[in-house]
């Protein structure tokens, strides 16, 4: 009896701890354990063109999964035995499911049926990226089920969100676009420069749920998802469209292995269009080799050659030490660094202008005058019109490029004064030379026009550099001794009714790999109208075989694309002649 009492006091001890004292502690925990909480995705915002056309966008897609514990019973509640009818169903519950999904999403019954029949599993990835419209047909043949009259439905095949990241334009700027991995996540250009911001912020739902579903009045709580923001490039897609044809005709006459195309608005640094070859399709990131996935006209580094000569008459003329009319004595060669510096030409003793030694590319000629330049002075110029610094652009991987400092050797300034023994990525340059024909005020090169909010409201943008390198005079100046590149030198240089200037360069190309020089890079910036600079094109061929020459392989690129960019851009014909002054005296 003592024993029975002590076991009665016992049990109803613990009894009384259980639905007095730990009541509201044991119903906080059941619950919890009936709470549910679910991800709402937020939709990754766009990315446009200038003018709205869509180049990246988000489509509706699925994640198909499976609970393999449900499909093995066919739903059915495990806490009471199964009717004879519906073992047979749960029988034959994994063989239906995996006929159906190879129907639907393709490959054989087989390998979904391992799937479908994991051990100790709740859930199991099916498949990703799965187009909406295949999920409802998917679905609405499993509600059909064995009868096809939607009483004996087969169960344990769900969906959860699972956007694709479509690029409609497909190769068109894919090196600027970028892409997403099968994560969602920004990979590459904008689309990881701007990840963050593009994808938006998730929300949730928090509910409570029973065996049965969910529970009527039970807790439902919705935090909405924030959607990404849209960006607008600066990019021109038609425009981008003519420069990548473009340059793809220049990569195939010349036998170049790779190439870039610049074209921007010298007056704000916008880019018009950015055309890399070789190029990709976002769509299909896996198809090409990984070092062509980013954007070499940032992130490639190489000698400009005399393309540079224009950032260093620039720098003489603003420090009054030359005007395109200064004479200058130029020998065959120039003692340099225990060497001597040539021409790219055979020549005796030549008496040329400064705008001659433009319009020849004298190596020689540009070595005399700027040995009148202080060192400090010269790297100061340079490093104002942006070289040595990363541009900023809004692309990932910028290269800041290199630029020796004010204690430079004497042979390292003259090096650099013509192009080499410095290096520049195709944006950074083709920033520096818009400073030098604008007027002479650098503008930090961008390719982001505006941002917008998920609501439509705008996102202020950090205000971008400008800076007054030169002046308007030195500025006219260089584009006088530019002008004579397209006038006085060669053949069939001009376009018709419009005067243009540019420079040519051809720079023998370093290779890091064996810390040598091998191959050129060939060159060629076009800037127009000449009277009043609007637009710039810069082209780069790197290591060409069809010849080196700047101005045979990338002037006609660069002509090509101005011919359609200048119309585009309502620029009207010029109504001056094309000047003509003295190249030698």
């Amino acid at each position: 009896m003592m024993v029975v009492a002590l076991l009665v006091v016992v049990v109803v001890g613990r009894a009384f701890q259980l639905q007095a004292l730990d009541a509201q502690a044991f119903a906080d925990e059941a619950a919890k354990k009936m709470q549910y909480t679910r991800t709402l995705p937020a939709e990754r915002g766009q990315i446009t063109d200038r003018n709205g056309v869509v180049l990246a966008s988000t489509e509706p897609a699925m994640r198909i999964v499976v609970d393999p514990d449900m499909v093995m019973t066919n739903g059915a509640d495990k806490r009471y035995a199964m009717s004879e009818r519906k073992q047979q169903e749960a029988a034959q519950a994994p063989q239906a499911v995996s006929q159906i999904l190879a129907k639907h999403l393709g490959g054989r019954a087989g390998d979904y049926l391992d799937v479908v029949t994991t051990e100790d599993s709740r859930y199991e990835v099916v498949e990703r990226k799965v187009p909406a419209a295949t999920w409802v047909a998917l679905r609405d043949e499993l509600r059909a089920g064995m009868d096809g009259d939607g009483k004996r439905p087969w169960f344990g095949v769900f969906a959860e969100s699972d956007p694709i990241r479509n690029y409609p334009n497909r190769a068109l700027a894919g090196n600027i676009v970028g892409f997403v991995n099968h994560e969602g996540v920004g990979a590459a250009g904008i689309e990881a420069k701007y990840d963050d911001d593009l994808d938006g912020e998730p929300g949730q739902q928090v509910f409570d749920s029973s065996t049965f579903g969910r529970i009527p009045l039970g807790t439902n709580v919705m935090t909405p998802p924030t959607n990404g923001r849209t960006y607008e490039l600066t990019i021109d897609a038609d425009m981008q469209w003519l420069a990548e044809q473009a340059l793809a005709d220049g990569i195939r006459d010349s036998g170049a292995r790779t190439g870039m195309a610049v074209v921007m608005d010298v007056n704000d640094g916008q880019l018009l269009a950015l055309a890399n070859h070789p190029a990709y399709d976002p769509n299909s990131p896996g198809d090409v080799d990984p070092g062509d996935l980013g954007n070499p006209a940032v992130s490639a580094a190489y000698e400009p050659g005399s393309v540079q000569k224009v950032l260093t008459m620039a720098a003489l003329a603003d420090a009054g030490l030359v005007t395109p009319d200064t004479q200058v004595v130029v020998p065959p060669r120039i003692a340099s660094g225990g060497g001597f510096v040539g021409d790219s030409f055979e020549h005796g003793t030549l008496q040329l202008t400064a705008r001659g030694i433009i319009a020849q590319s004298s190596n020689v000629g540009t070595i005399e005058l700027v040995r009148d330049l202080p060192k400090d002075q010269l790297s100061a110029y340079l490093a104002s019109f942006g070289l040595g610094s990363a541009p900023g652009s809004g692309l990932p991987a910028e290269t800041p490029g290199s630029l020796p400092g004010p204690d430079m050797a004497d042979y390292t300034r003259d090096q650099i004064s013509f192009g080499q023994g410095l290096s520049v990525s195709a944006v950074q340059m083709a920033a520096a030379v818009a400073a030098a024909v604008n007027g002479g005020t650098y503008h930090q090169p961008t390719l982001i026009k505006s941002v917008h909010e998920a609501d439509g409201t705008e996102v202020e943008l950090p205000e971008r550099e400008s800076r007054q390198v030169i002046s308007e005079e030195a500025s006219a100046m260089t584009v006088n001794m530019m002008e004579a590149v397209i006038t006085q030198v060669g053949k069939d240089r001009a376009i018709p009714g419009y005067r243009t200037a540019g420079k040519s360069g051809t720079a023998q190309r370093f290779d890091p790999k064996c810390k040598c020089y091998n191959g050129f890079t060939a060159s060629f910036v076009g800037v127009a109208p000449a009277e009043d600079p609007q637009l710039l094109v810069y082209v780069v061929l790197d290591q060409p075989r069809n010849g080196n020459l700047g101005s045979q392989l990338a002037l006609p690129v660069v002509n090509n694309i101005l011919q359609a960019a200048l119309p585009r851009y309502n620029i009207v014909p010029s109504t001056t002649p094309p000047l003509e002054e003295p190249l030698t005296f």
